[in-house]
């Protein structure tokens, strides 16, 4: 049998320290993101619209920050998750430079944290992953860790490492990816909300009403769009066998209904500057609809900044269940509609 067949890493396969350099550069095109927002529906101005992102500061429309992070996330895939059993979180994630259409986006990632399973079936791996543009500079940075097959249950468990990782992304190290915007020019009435950074407390909750429901074409024409080659999300096959019984969809397709969902009472949060961290709850699958609610857990001024403020946001989304009752956890239990929650900074004019 031939030998030049790529089969993945399975958790025994990974090293503390381990650099792993990412196959396939990839150039972003005006053509991935109208398939991006043919696929969910973003409608936040600045990454709608040239005239408007350029008015305010930025040379042109810049690429929707989720679309750079599933970019880099599924070059990432083959390396690391192909034998992944779940993708369980995120954290320290910061949106370093704007990306525009035209730009060449490459992958590395760095192994810091590996913990065997009790089962001794599966192990939980812990990377950092940078995405860097054609100039060799950081556009984006995050941590994830996710939960991995082993190939043989009898392999011997490494020396537990499990890294600690920042509850939070610190203020001051947000706002790279926003360059100095002229909030006196930008237009509420064309941006779609009348709301700014002074228009919202801590603590407010705010339901974002309409609910998508998933097929799976559209999940799979997604995933194949990052090249994320993760064999649960396409081999029903497969899967048909498996855990689930079906193919299970991409955590991010949660994470990109849930941004597009909050245009409706956040719209002008037109920049996810940082992620402090990420959880999928549970799985989502083909034909479940998923609604979405959002609290401001804090605000910030950013220092030397007057343009723009830093909100803190958690965002659920739910499964079949509308969030007009802020679904979210029941006693110390997720509430089992739960399916997403995502703690994370967007800036917003001031």
């Amino acid at each position: 049998m031939s030998d030049k067949t790529n089969f993945g890493n399975f958790f025994e396969d990974f090293k503390l320290g381990q650099q792993i350099r990412h196959a396939t550069p990839r150039t972003v095109t005006t053509g991935d993101v109208a398939l991006y927002n043919g696929l969910f529906g973003a409608r936040f101005a600045v990454q709608s619209a040239d005239a408007f992102a350029s008015r305010i500061g930025y040379p042109r429309s810049p690429i929707d920050d989720f679309l750079v992070f599933h970019m880099v996330f599924g070059k990432t895939v083959p390396d690391i998750s192909l034998n992944a059993v779940a993708n369980l979180g995120y954290a320290d994630c910061r949106f370093l430079k704007p990306v525009f259409p035209g730009a060449t986006l490459s992958a590395t990632s760095e192994v810091i944290g590996l913990k065997e399973n009790s089962n001794k079936k599966t192990g939980i791996v812990y990377v950092r992953s940078r995405g860097i543009d054609q100039d060799g500079a950081t556009v984006l940075e995050y941590v994830r860790w996710v939960m991995v097959r082993k190939r043989d249950e009898n392999a011997p468990a490494p020396d537990e490492v499990v890294p600690e990782l920042p509850s939070c992304v610190d203020v001051g190290a947000l706002g790279n990816g926003c360059p100095i915007i002229q909030n006196n020019l930008y237009d509420a009435e064309l941006a779609g909300s009348s709301h700014r950074y002074g228009d919202y407390a801590k603590g407010e909750k705010i339901d974002h009403v309409v609910g998508i429901t998933v097929e799976d074409a559209e999940h799979m024409i997604a995933t194949r769009l990052y090249q994320n080659t993760a064999r649960i999300h396409f081999d029903n096959f497969t899967e048909s066998k498996g855990r689930f019984g079906k193919r299970l969809i991409y955590g991010g397709h949660a994470i990109s209904l849930a941004r597009a969902l909050s245009f409706n009472g956040l719209g002008n949060a037109f920049h996810v500057t940082a992620v402090n961290g990420g959880r999928h709850v549970s799985p989502l699958f083909a034909g479940l609809t998923v609604f979405a609610w959002t609290e401001v857990l804090d605000k910030a001024e950013l220092l030397g900044r007057d343009d723009v403020g830093a909100l803190r946001l958690r965002t659920v989304a739910t499964k079949d269940k509308p969030c007009d009752d802020f679904p979210y956890k029941i006693g110390n239990e997720y509430d089992p509609a739960v399916i997403l929650d995502l703690d994370y900074w967007v800036l917003m004019p001031r």
